[in-house]
């Protein structure tokens, strides 16, 4: 038996790895990028955020959520991805951006205002849904225990209706001799606040009238309407449009002699006073429902919490444009004062 040459053996040992080398470079011709950067990833977790406002007055929510998730342990690109949508204050455009998160098999969504969560509902009763609002959920997203919310809802609220009773007594204080007060509201979005500031206006011997805005061209309209009424403050419904227009209505309120009270994100856009829960906060904590749900929990088992930090803010430099002294008394209480 003639053996082999271990010439021809290293030919054909040159030759297989040659081959291998052009198999190789073969997959990687044809490879997606993302493929190659992210080659397994099978605990990689999709979250979605979904805001009716805007990144412009809502960033530092969203920092809240990321920041929850981060002191659990959760990192960006690596073990979750956020898809984020904005609405911009425009309600319609919310069903198509639901739509759009569904779409994309979220394992999650954290939803950040009412009517958010109520066009998250809308779309999907399987994906797990962690609300942060400042009033109460109710019929409309399908909560009547919020101890045991039931189906796919979970979440953190405050209670605005009381809130905004809150803020008609704030305004007493600085202006003890109003007896007409306007309550800007947004038809497109009614308020729940009617029942609780009635007896606090009849307490407080106040004549509350409402009047409507359903987009920024009306503003001027409806600020006209409350001069031929001749109110003597206003308090400002907490609603996603009025939010991310509070300079516009804060400046109307100024040229018409009028001192503001409304929601603390009002006060920042250069309402007079203002009150509310910290819905920064309030994202922070929805981290902690986040990872519960991720974990295998079932939304509806888990109580919707309910918040228990408040702030007062107060603008001085409104105050003064308004030729008005904030009580010492009041300015005590507040958490800051804005110069």
């Amino acid at each position: 038996m003639v053996p082999r040459s271990p010439t021809f053996d290293g030919i054909d040992s040159v030759r297989e790895r040659r081959a291998f080398l052009r198999a190789v470079a073969g997959v990687l011709a044809v490879a997606p990028l993302s493929t190659l950067a992210q080659p397994h990833r099978p605990n990689l977790r999709r979250i979605g955020f979904l805001n009716s406002e805007s990144a412009s007055n809502q960033a530092d929510r969203l920092e809240a959520l990321r920041a929850g998730l981060r002191d659990l342990g959760y990192v960006e690109g690596k073990s979750i991805v956020i898809e984020i949508r904005w609405a911009e204050g425009d309600y319609d455009r919310l069903p198509a951006l639901a739509a759009e998160l569904v779409g994309l098999k979220v394992d999650a969504v954290v939803t950040s205002g009412a009517k958010a969560t109520i066009a998250m509902r809308r779309a999907t009763t399987t994906i797990p849904i962690v609300l942060v609002r400042a009033s109460q959920p109710g019929t409309q997203e399908g909560i009547t225990n919020l101890s045991r919310p039931g189906g796919n809802l979970t979440g953190w609220t405050a209670f605005g209706s009381e809130l905004t009773a809150k803020r008609l007594e704030l305004l007493k204080e600085v202006v003890p001799h109003i007896t007409r007060v306007a309550f800007l509201v947004n038809p497109a979005d009614p308020p729940s606040a009617g029942e609780a500031m009635a007896p606090v206006a009849k307490a407080l011997k106040l004549d509350v009238q409402q009047f409507e805005a359903r987009r920024p061209g009306e503003f001027d309209a409806t600020f006209s309407a409350m001069a031929q009424r001749r109110v003597e403050a206003i308090v400002v419904q907490g609603d996603t449009m009025f939010n991310v227009n509070a300079r516009t209505i804060a400046d109307l309120a100024v040229r018409h002699r009028l001192p503001s009270a409304g929601n603390l994100d009002f006060v920042k856009g250069g309402g007079m006073i203002g009150s509310g829960a910290d819905l920064v906060e309030g994202h922070r904590r929805a981290a902690t429902y986040v990872d519960k749900i991720l974990r295998g929990a079932n939304p509806g088992d888990l109580a919707i919490e309910q918040a228990t930090k408040f702030q007062l803010l107060i603008n001085l430099k409104t105050a003064k444009a308004l030729g008005l002294t904030i009580p010492q008394s009041l300015l005590l209480r507040a958490d800051a004062a804005i110069q």
